[in-house]
């Protein structure tokens, strides 16, 4: 994908176009988004804003239509975007996204049109099993409609975070292949959070229990997952081992919850630990 990189490059019309066209295909809206971050990295948020905006167009029709993750993902890409070019740390870029992901979900950005009422419904008649727990729930005096609505809302923020951070990740390794080679690698190898970038999330999380926003506090954890991939990553190419172990330790991550686990405990660890400078040393 690179020499397509190096095509949207020559020019802000050659990007605008296939940002455009990207958003235009369903399912193709991460491609529009790494476009626009990628001109917003090398370029700015100004010289990028012709870039943005026509992602922006496909992805605002594909809202009115009822999907707001196309153009919510755009937007908080070129953003993440913008705030890694100008701060050039990770972790400044991933809290912020992880905040104003949350901000999001906390307005109903990602509820179905006309709430999750209607679709709720739908999945009572489709299934008696689901009514039965739904009016067992209803009973106990807990507003169903509303549950789902923040399952709704906060899965559908969460995929939007992970997909704006992966588009992100493949923006800069754009243009690390471009400008830079190696550069993208060393940067996310050395990615681990500071203690007061830890402390804000796990404020974050609190605040998110204290005044009953349980998605800011279910999102509060994705910075901290990233910094644990990193390490591993960082871990293994500080080793020399063999990508095969990458490729085993993503099907762990991505079937097994007690690995997800782990990844974030080693990534709180590592804020303090710093297990890659204690690695470099005894090498």
């Amino acid at each position: 994908m690179l020499a397509l990189a190096r095509w949207v490059m020559r020019g802000t019309p050659q990007a605008a176009v296939t940002a455009l066209i990207a958003a235009l295909i369903p399912w193709l809206f991460w491609l529009s988004a790494a476009v626009a971050a990628l001109v917003t990295l090398r370029r700015g948020l100004g010289p990028g804003l012709p870039v943005l905006i026509a992602a922006a167009l496909p992805a605002g029709w594909w809202w009115v239509q009822g999907d707001a993750v196309p153009l919510a993902s755009v937007l908080l890409v070129t953003l993440m975007a913008t705030i890694l070019r100008a701060r050039l740390r990770w972790g400044d870029t991933l809290i912020a996204g992880t905040l104003v992901c949350a901000v999001l979900v906390q307005i109903g950005i990602f509820l179905p049109p006309g709430g999750a009422g209607p679709m709720l419904e739908q999945v009572r008649q489709n299934s008696a099993e689901v009514d039965g727990m739904l009016t067992e729930l209803s009973a106990q005096g807990v507003s169903t409609e509303q549950l789902a609505g923040m399952l709704i809302g906060g899965i559908t923020g969460l995929v939007v975070l992970l997909a704006s951070i992966a588009c992100l990740a493949l923006a800069r390794s754009w243009q690390a292949g471009l400008y830079n080679p190696g550069g993208f690698r060393e940067e996310f190898h050395a990615l681990r959070l500071s203690a007061k970038e830890l402390l804000l999330l796990v404020g974050v999380g609190i605040l998110g229990l204290v005044f009953a926003m349980p998605m800011a506090t279910m999102l509060a954890w994705v910075p901290l997952l990233v910094a644990g991939v990193a390490l591993v990553h960082g871990w293994i190419g500080m080793k020399g081992m063999s990508g095969f172990w990458l490729v085993g330790f993503y099907a762990l991550l991505l079937t097994t919850w007690p690995t997800i686990l782990i990844v974030l405990l080693l990534a709180v660890v590592d804020t303090f630990a710093d297990f890659r400078a204690r690695l470099a040393r005894n090498h």
